[in-house]
């Protein structure tokens, strides 16, 4: 489980359909079996040479994530994983990706970036609900059935791969998993409406 907080960015050092390289943070030791999102993808670690760590990525990571986009000296978001008594300064984000989504714009405000991104007609994203793009817990805003938008200040621009894409670019997404489960037990769909009906 992780947060949507990105610790690091760092560059992929190598990148095949079955494996993805990247130098780690000196400072980090990390273990066999131990969790990481790249990207927003749960990744298990599964070799360690000094700051080079190895994982293996499955067919399915591939098919469905920006992986297949990318290729050697790009870079992706990193997070560990959540431990027991850390404050959750994003929101609970599983790593399991749901797909990718098209950037159609981003445009500079006074103050931060406005990110407009593909949707379709995605009945787990709400207005101003948690959505995870790239491992980063974002908010929705400006919800329509065919794009989204997320408002990222300075901060998250600087310390994340926001800043190296582009329009065009594919995003993991991960929808809200509270969302998720809300809905699957629910006959109703999720909307502001039925949020504030039901104590949110």
């Amino acid at each position: 489980m992780f947060t949507g907080i990105i610790e690091t960015v760092e560059k992929i050092k190598s990148l095949s359909s079955k494996k993805i390289e990247i130098d780690m943070p000196p400072q980090w030791k990390l273990a066999l079996g131990e969790s990481i999102a790249i990207n927003g993808i749960c990744l298990t670690v599964s070799a360690v040479k000094g700051k080079l760590v190895s994982f293996d990525i499955s067919p399915e990571t591939f098919v469905k994530t920006n992986f297949k986009y990318l290729t050697m000296g790009k870079y992706v978001n990193i997070e560990r994983a959540l431990r027991v008594g850390d404050r959750i300064s994003g929101h609970f984000v599983s790593g399991h990706i749901d797909g990718v989504r098209k950037l159609y714009s981003v445009k500079k405000t006074a103050d931060s970036f406005i990110f407009e991104f593909e949707a379709r007609n995605d009945k787990y994203l709400i207005e101003k609900g948690s959505v995870s793009l790239n491992g980063i817990s974002l908010t929705v805003f400006d919800l329509k059935s065919e794009s989204f938008k997320v408002a990222v200040i300075a901060h998250t621009y600087q310390n994340t791969c926001l800043k190296y894409v582009k329009q065009g670019d594919f995003l993991n997404i991960e929808f809200d998993v509270l969302g998720k489960y809300a809905l699957k037990g629910s006959r109703a769909e999720i909307t502001k409406s039925f949020l504030s009906a039901n104590g949110f």
